[in-house]
C-alpha cells in the first residue's frame, strides 16, 4: 500500500473520530488551548489565578474519559435521540462543575489522590463499558485497544520528531529565533488533538464481532517464551527467600511488599491475555492452572510484611493502597484458581470499584488512616496515663523518648496530610507549638538514625564563614574522596578505609590526620536523647592537628555511618569537612 493511500486512510479515520466522538475531541482541544494560555500568561499571573487555571485544566482533562464513557454508554444502550444525548452530556458537565467546586477547591493530598482515583475509575470504565453482559471476546477487544494505543504513540512520536526537525532546521538556517515553547506547543497539539483523534478513530464499534478474531502471534511468543519463564524464575527466587524467612524467623518489612505486589499485578495481566489460547495451548493452560495457587503463599508473606508495618506505625494512605491492592490481587488469584471459564471483565470492573471506594466514603484510605492513627495516639496516651475523661493530661516527665517521637509523628502526619482538627482529644485551635503545654513535652522529631545508623550535620548558616587567616591552603574535603590533589609541591590524598588524610611533599610524608578519630570523639560526646534533630554544635566540630612541619585545621560539617555494637566501633560512611593547611 502506498504512502498516499495510507495517509488518506489515516485522515479518513480521523474524520470518523470527529463524527463519532465530537464532544471528546472538543474537550481535548480546549485543554490544549488552556495549557497554551497558561504557558503564555503564566509568568504574569498571580499564584491564585494560576492555581485556578491549573484546576480548570484538571477538570477539563477529567472530562476526556468521562465523555468517552458517556458516548460508549449511548452506543451500548442504542440511544440515538439527540436530545437524550445532549441531556447526558449536560449532566456530565454539571458533575464536572460540582467536582471543581466541591472536590477540587484546592490542591492538597486528599484532593489530588481522589482525582487520581476518579481518573483510574473512568479510564477502566472506558475499557469495559462496551463489553458488559457480553460473553466472549473481551481479551481480543482489549488487545485491539492496546494495539491502537501503541500505534498512536508511534505515529504521534514520529510526527513530533518530524515537525521538531523542521523547526530546528528553519531556526538554524534562517535565524528565525524559534524558542523552546513552540516545540512544547507542537507536542500539546499532537498529543491533545492528533493523537486522541487517531486513537478514538481506532476504538472498535460496539457491535464488532471479536469471537473468532485471530490471536496475535507476536504477543503469543512474547508471553509464552519470554514473560512466563521470567515470572517463573522470579517466583522461584521469592520462594527461596520465603523459606529463608521461615528458617531465620526474620520476617520481611518494606521493600519485599512492593516486589511481590507489582509482580503479582503483572502476573494477572499475563493470565488475562493468555485466556483466549488456554484451550489450544497446554503450556498456557498449565501456567493458568498452577501459578495462581503457587503465588498464594508468597502473597501471604507479603501480607505479613505489611502487617508488621501497620502494627508498628498504623495505617497511612500508602499502606492502605498497598494493602487493598494486595487484597484485590489475592481475590483475583483465588478466582483464577477455581474458575475454569474465566470472565476476565471482572478484573477491570472490580479494580475500578476499588479505585472509587479507596478515595470516597467511610472505607476510603483517608477515613481508615485517620481512624488508625487516632487509635495509635489513644493507645500511647492510655499507656502513659495521659488520658482522663477523654481529655489529655500533660506528662510529668515519665514518658519514654520513643513515645514522645510517636506522638509527634502522629500529629505531624495529621498536620501534613489532613488537619489537626481530625485528631481526637486535643483542644480546639491546637497547634504543634502548643505541644509542651498540652502534652508536657515539646515536639520531638524522630531520629531516623537512632540505634545502628547515624547522621549528624552543622546547619548551613552556622558554617557560612570560615576563617582562613594564617593558613596557606583551603581544601573542600569533597574533592578528596578516594583521590588526591596536587598543590605546588604537595600531594594531599584521602583514604576512605580509615578516613585518614595524608600530606606529602615529593615522596616524604609531612603529616597524617585521622579525621575518623575526630568523628569518634564527637559521637562519644553526643547526647542522643537531647540531640533529636541530628544537629552538631559548630564549636565542637573544629580540630587542630600539627607537627613541626605542618599545621592542619579540620572543620567537620557533617557525617553519617553505622555503629557496630558487637565490635564496639563506628563504621563511618561519609564525612563532609573543610581542611586548612599551613606549611611551617
Amino acid at each position: 500500500m502506498s504512502i498516499s493511500i495510507r495517509l488518506q486512510d489515516m485522515l479518513k479515520n480521523i474524520r470518523k473520530s470527529f463524527e463519532r466522538f465530537p464532544v471528546t475531541i472538543a474537550i481535548s482541544s480546549s485543554l490544549v488551548i488552556m495549557l497554551i494560555i497558561l504557558s503564555e500568561k503564566g509568568p504574569t499571573l498571580s499564584s491564585n489565578v494560576r492555581e485556578i487555571i491549573e484546576r480548570v485544566c484538571m477538570i477539563i482533562a477529567l472530562g476526556i474519559p468521562l465523555s468517552v464513557c458517556l458516548k460508549l454508554i449511548f452506543e451500548r444502550k442504542k440511544i440515538t435521540n439527540r436530545v437524550h444525548r445532549i441531556i447526558g452530556y449536560i449532566i456530565g458537565a454539571i458533575i464536572l462543575i460540582l467536582y471543581y467546586f466541591i472536590l477540587l477547591n484546592e490542591f492538597n493530598l486528599i484532593n489530588n489522590v481522589r482525582y487520581i482515583g476518579v481518573s483510574i475509575f473512568l479510564y477502566l470504565a472506558f475499557s469495559y463499558i462496551p463489553w458488559i453482559n457480553k460473553k466472549e471476546g473481551y481479551e481480543h477487544y482489549i488487545i485491539e485497544l492496546l494495539s491502537s494505543f501503541f500505534l498512536t504513540i508511534i505515529y504521534s512520536f514520529v510526527l513530533f520528531l518530524g515537525i521538531s526537525a523542521i523547526f530546528f532546521t528553519i531556526d538554524q538556517l534562517f535565524n528565525a529565533n524559534i524558542t523552546g515553547k513552540y516545540f512544547y506547543y507542537t507536542f500539546l497539539v499532537i498529543a491533545g488533538v492528533f493523537a486522541i483523534s487517531l486513537f478514538l478513530a481506532r476504538i472498535p464499534e460496539i457491535d464488532k464481532d471479536f469471537y473468532e478474531k485471530k490471536y496475535p502471534k507476536a504477543l503469543k511468543v512474547l508471553l509464552l517464551y519470554i514473560v512466563i519463564p521470567l515470572i517463573t524464575v522470579y517466583s522461584i527466587i521469592l520462594y527461596v527467600y520465603f523459606f529463608r524467612i521461615i528458617i531465620t524467623r526474620n520476617w520481611p518489612q518494606g521493600l519485599v511488599s512492593h516486589l511481590v505486589l507489582w509482580y503479582s499485578v503483572v502476573s494477572i495481566i499475563v493470565i488475562f491475555f493468555l485466556t483466549p489460547i488456554l484451550d489450544s495451548n497446554k503450556w498456557a493452560n498449565r501456567f493458568k492452572s498452577l501459578f495462581p495457587k503457587f503465588i498464594i503463599p508468597i502473597l501471604i508473606m507479603m501480607f505479613v510484611a505489611i502487617g508488621i508495618r501497620i502494627n508498628a506505625y498504623g495505617i497511612t494512605e500508602n499502606r492502605y493502597f498497598g494493602l487493598i491492592l494486595g487484597i484485590w490481587v489475592l481475590g483475583i488469584m483465588i478466582y483464577f484458581s477455581f474458575k475454569k471459564n474465566l470472565k476476565n471483565i471482572i478484573i477491570p470492573t472490580s479494580l475500578s470499584i476499588i479505585a472509587l471506594v479507596s478515595v470516597f466514603g467511610p472505607l476510603s484510605s483517608f477515613s481508615i488512616s485517620k481512624f488508625s492513627q487516632n487509635n495509635r495516639l489513644e493507645s500511647i496516651l492510655v499507656e502513659n496515663e495521659m488520658l482522663e475523661d477523654n481529655e489529655i493530661v500533660a506528662s510529668k516527665g515519665s514518658i519514654d523518648q520513643e513515645d514522645k517521637e510517636e506522638i509527634s509523628m502522629i500529629l505531624n502526619y495529621f498536620e501534613n496530610n489532613h488537619s489537626l482538627e481530625d485528631v481526637k482529644y486535643i483542644p480546639n485551635d491546637f497547634k504543634i507549638d502548643d505541644m509542651e503545654e498540652v502534652f508536657g513535652f515539646p515536639y520531638t522529631e524522630k531520629n531516623m538514625y537512632a540505634n545502628n545508623y547515624f547522621y549528624y550535620y552543622v546547619e548551613p548558616r552556622a558554617k557560612s564563614v570560615v576563617d582562613v587567616n594564617e593558613y596557606d591552603y583551603f581544601i573542600d574535603g569533597f574533592g578528596l574522596n578516594e583521590g588526591s590533589i596536587k598543590i605546588d609541591d604537595l600531594n594531599i590524598s584521602y583514604n576512605n578505609n580509615d578516613n585518614t588524610v595524608i600530606i606529602k611533599e615529593t615522596n616524604e610524608i609531612l603529616h597524617e590526620v585521622s579525621i575518623g578519630t575526630y568523628v569518634d570523639n564527637i559521637l562519644d560526646n553526643i547526647n542522643e536523647e537531647a540531640n533529636n534533630r541530628n544537629l552538631l554544635n559548630p564549636e565542637d566540630t573544629i580540630f587542630i592537628n600539627e607537627n613541626d612541619k605542618v599545621r592542619v585545621k579540620i572543620i567537620i560539617n557533617g557525617f553519617s555511618g553505622r555503629r557496630d555494637y558487637n565490635a564496639n566501633k563506628n563504621l563511618i560512611k561519609s564525612i563532609e569537612y573543610y581542611m586548612l593547611i599551613e606549611i611551617k
